[in-house]
């Protein structure tokens, strides 16, 4: 009898086991839906599990790496706790790690690793989705183009390579009113309104219907004269990544390989998400890279988007890039598709500038401490849902570096 107790007891414990077992590799399988990331709906480990896979979400196209590596040695510097005052109160690293929910974290200084963190069930060859990080890569694809005589100028119209969008709000606009989010033309970004324009290109991305978006946007209303009135938008900057694709001739992420992944040494693919199958990149999100090769990305900002002995964009290209820019009567801390950290003078963050998606993703750049810092994270919503200031935190690395 005691022999038939144990027995069926082991039974209990080992179906009880195997349920577990099969609930967590469910659980490690399992993505959410895009509606429900841009919801904000998602439990911790699929938000996680999503955005580590977000290529599952939608058609892709490979940003391929070369045969050479960018070395990032590690340096001998360590930094420890990082103590530091946001929103009036003490914080330290593990703060800003935990609260934040950072599942990556890079500190790069004077061309070597002070920092690599992972987090959340992340390593050093997880890819992880930038979200709007991206605009900043594909604003620089500009630049590039500009270097290689693809495009003219910044002033030329963006109907000399998008002639489908003559007659349309956009028919006036130049490309360099679209890099600086100030084309005048309305837009409502709001990640969590099923009925924002924002949430409108991703039903359409969603349908997976090529050349949907551009047809898109080439209805919205003008708001105003073009360069009078800043207006962030998304579909902006997927109208920047089709100008630039018909003006080179060939898809973005080939040309982001070709300038950059391949030549800067990025040691592995990217992919990037696709509006239809074998169709334009989504310039504006959807990007998905190693914390490195994010890095990486960053220090070829900072060495002026040299990649070796080659020029990838025209001298001065990111000082223009990321500094304040004038729309209609209001100066603006955004560049061409940069944000620009606190210019104040005498600022430690003097001159900095960054790259920021939601969710609290971050590329900060500092040209003047040569620095770069990375952060991926997993918060709660699309924005407004950060609990220490990302800045602050960036300020207290920076000045523990400078001693």
């Amino acid at each position: 009898m005691r022999h038939r107790f144990f027995v069926l007891l082991w039974g209990i414990a080992a179906f009880t086991l195997a349920f577990s077992v099969g609930e967590a590799a469910w659980r490690e399988d399992a993505i959410g839906s895009v509606q429900d990331v841009y919801n904000g709906t998602l439990t911790p480990d699929i938000q996680v599990n999503t955005f580590r896979h977000i290529d599952k979400l939608f058609p892709t196209r490979t940003v391929l790496h070369g045969g050479s590596v960018y070395p990032l040695p590690k340096s001998s510097r360590i930094l420890r706790s990082i103590p530091f005052v946001s929103g009036g109160r003490r914080h330290d690293l593990f703060d800003y790690l935990s609260l934040n929910r950072v599942s990556g974290f890079l500190v790069v200084k004077d061309g070597t690793i002070v920092l690599e963190d992972y987090e959340l069930g992340n390593n050093d060859q997880t890819r992880w989705v930038s979200w709007s990080m991206v605009k900043s890569i594909s604003s620089t694809l500009v630049g590039a183009a500009i270097q290689d005589g693809y495009i003219i100028s910044l002033d030329d119209k963006v109907t000399k390579y998008l002639p489908k969008l003559a007659g349309s709000a956009y028919g006036e606009t130049t490309i360099r009113n679209v890099l600086q989010m100030a084309s005048g033309v309305r837009w409502d970004e709001t990640y969590t309104n099923p009925k924002s324009d924002r949430r409108r290109m991703l039903d359409l991305q969603v349908a997976q219907k090529g050349g949907a978006i551009l047809q898109f946007l080439g209805t919205l209303p003008r708001a105003g004269a073009p360069g009078s009135i800043w207006n962030y938008s998304t579909g902006e900057t997927h109208l920047i990544g089709a100008l630039v694709s018909a003006a080179v001739k060939r898809p973005l992420a080939q040309y982001l390989s070709q300038k950059i992944w391949s030549k800067f040494g990025m040691e592995s693919d990217a992919t990037w998400w696709l509006e239809s199958p074998g169709g334009l990149e989504v310039g504006g999100s959807g990007l998905s890279a190693t914390l490195r090769d994010y890095g990486r990305f960053g220090v070829f900002v900072l060495n002026g988007g040299m990649a070796g002995k080659e020029r990838v964009v025209p001298p001065g290209w990111f000082s223009e890039a990321g500094s304040p820019k004038r729309v209609g009567n209001q100066l603006v801390n955004y560049g061409y598709m940069w944000w620009v950290v606190n210019p104040s003078e005498g600022s430690i963050h003097q001159g900095a500038f960054e790259a920021i998606g939601i969710f609290g993703q971050v590329i900060y750049i500092n040209p003047k401490q040569h620095m770069v810092i990375v952060v991926w994270s997993a918060r709660p919503k699309p924005t407004g849902s950060t609990a220490i200031n990302d800045d602050d935190f960036f300020a207290a690395v920076v000045a523990a570096l400078q001693s």
